[in-house]
């Protein structure tokens, strides 16, 4: 089965016998006492529900639903709700500042506003209220008194599933926002769902997911990735998936040791803080053939560490490059012996082209040479809202303009350097960082931050906020200059939703600067 109508997706495997079952580490928002167990058509029946209190809430085909809560799966399935009944879904991170959400709401105007009692009293006192920009705005958690509970709506019935278009907008995401306010990205079913999620839903040899898997993941909800993900894994029908919404590892091993998954897919940061379970005894990750990243760079440690974990004879690790845009652009296997760590892969065969151009002029540089990497892709975009001028700047002909600087090798495969905005010259801000995560065991995270007018400043952050001088002195003594580092706790550095380093942010509050060492043209 191959993923198409997102709307009636639910529906469509429950009638196919899926016999998927999906564990939640916590109960969804929306349906708070349906426990932490349910099967296909169980979601296919809430899937539905939703849709009717949206209906009733007053939306309709066209309009936009902007959701906003706190992180869970329940993202996807109030996504799925929107599109079954002809809106376009908006998924925005309860964890952006209520400023920014405040801005983006303002992009969108929503006929509804599906959010928490939690959010709306965390924007209030921070002077921000973020009914005034919709029609309506519906709270699943408890009332309040600018919104409608969901209470209100339960007994709506579903209206009949309208089919979305293939070239009209199906559904609105929003970058990380590292370095500022996050962009809202539009895709249809012909670019994230026709040209993605189809691609994912195939069974590869190897590395696809079988019948037989336990397919758990831990990631922002709010984010696209996860709604592409929803749609794949659904059709490949594993006997298990294991929704994760804290990374802490705590609360995290009981759900994995009472399903330990075989295919596990994290955001960077959520590896990093799961890490300390590797090393326990009868690890939840000895069972895992294939592990999976996307969204940032994850250092050697991180990837040596988890294969280590598992019993298996040969695991994997999958490592996707790829930006809200234009979904996953290159891929990359790493095993217990690999070495090229600052390789990202080559591009998605007959899909993905790639090419890398002079920062300046924009012209091809030969390969072997660095520049500006661009792509072309039919799972590109179909703009941002609000910011038509600034999308058409990441347009030419065809090619969309990463913003990362990167090397086109001999064989065709992708070498990063930096972001554009982060670029120091002469150096690779990324090589540094994986060379003090290898060097330093006490470092659970390097960022070097790349300074206009001063050498790049390296903030380590430790289990206590510490670093020893006489180790760092010897671990950077062959490494390009860099200015005195800062040491921080975990819990001291500004995160986006799927836990990046929010380094513009992180800058100013060192510094007092956020000026960047690069142009940030394409950010």
């Amino acid at each position: 089965m191959k993923p198409s109508d997102m709307g009636v997706l639910f529906d469509e495997c429950a009638d196919r016998g899926v016999p998927t079952v999906v564990h939640l580490d916590r109960p969804f928002a929306i349906a708070p006492d349906a426990g932490t167990t349910h099967d296909v058509p169980a979601l296919a029946r809430l899937v539905r529900t939703a849709a009717g209190w949206l209906a009733a809430a007053g939306a309709w085909r066209g309009d936009r639903v902007a959701i906003v809560k706190d992180n869970h799966w329940d993202y996807d399935l109030l996504a799925c709700a929107a599109v079954r009944i002809g809106a376009v879904p908006a998924k925005l991170s309860g964890q952006l500042a209520p400023e920014s959400l405040a801005v983006l709401l303002g992009r969108l105007s929503p006929a509804v506003l599906v959010t928490t009692a939690e959010v709306l009293a965390g924007a209030e006192s921070a002077g921000v209220d973020l009914t005034a920009v919709c029609r309506m705005t519906m709270t699943v958690d408890r009332e309040h008194p600018r919104a409608a509970h969901v209470g209100e709506f339960r007994d709506a019935a579903p209206p009949p599933p309208v089919r979305p278009r293939a070239d009209e907008p199906l559904v609105i995401m929003h970058t990380s926002g590292t370095t500022g306010l996050p962009k809202l990205v539009v895709h249809s079913t012909r670019t994230i769902i026709g040209a993605l999620a189809r691609l994912e839903a195939g069974r590869v040899p190897v590395v696809g997911v079988r019948r037989g898997d336990t397919v758990a993941n831990a990631s922002s909800y709010a984010h696209g990735r996860t709604f592409c993900w929803t749609a794949s894994v659904l059709c490949l029908a594993p006997r298990k998936i294991v929704v994760l919404t804290d990374a802490d590892p705590d609360r995290a091993d009981p759900v994995l040791r009472a399903h330990p998954p075989t295919v596990i897919e994290a955001l960077p940061a959520a590896y990093v803080r799961l890490r300390p379970l590797t090393t326990r005894l009868d690890n939840a990750f000895r069972d895992v053939r294939l592990f999976a990243s996307t969204y940032d760079a994850v250092h050697p440690p991180i990837v040596r560490g988890y294969l280590a974990a598992s019993a298996r004879r040969r695991p994997l690790w999958m490592q996707g490059w790829g930006q809200s845009e234009t979904g996953p652009i290159t891929f990359r296997f790493l095993g217990r012996k690999s070495a090229a760590w600052r390789n990202a892969g080559r591009p998605i065969p007959l899909r993905t082209r790639l090419r890398v151009v002079d920062p300046a002029t924009l012209n091809p540089v030969p390969r072997g040479g660095p520049g500006v990497v661009q792509v072309r892709t039919p799972a590109r975009c179909l703009g941002y809202v609000g910011e038509d001028e600034r999308f058409a700047g990441k347009c030419a002909d065809g090619w969309w303009n990463t913003g990362d600087i990167g090397v086109l090798t001999p064989t065709g495969s992708v070498r990063l350097l930096d972001r554009e905005v982060d670029t120091v010259p002469g150096m690779s801000c990324l090589a540094v960082e994986d060379a003090v995560e290898d060097r330093l065991g006490t470092v659970v995270e390097c960022v070097v931050l790349g300074r206009a007018d001063a050498p790049p400043l390296p903030v380590v952050v430790t289990a206590d906020g510490t670093l020893d001088p006489a180790a760092w002195s010897a671990a950077v003594a062959d490494l390009p200059p860099l200015a005195e580092p800062v040491a921080l706790a975990r819990e001291d550095v500004p995160r986006t939703g799927t836990g990046k380093v929010r380094r513009t942010a992180l800058l100013a509050a060192l510094t007092g600067n956020a000026a960047p060492a690069g142009s940030g043209r394409w950010t």
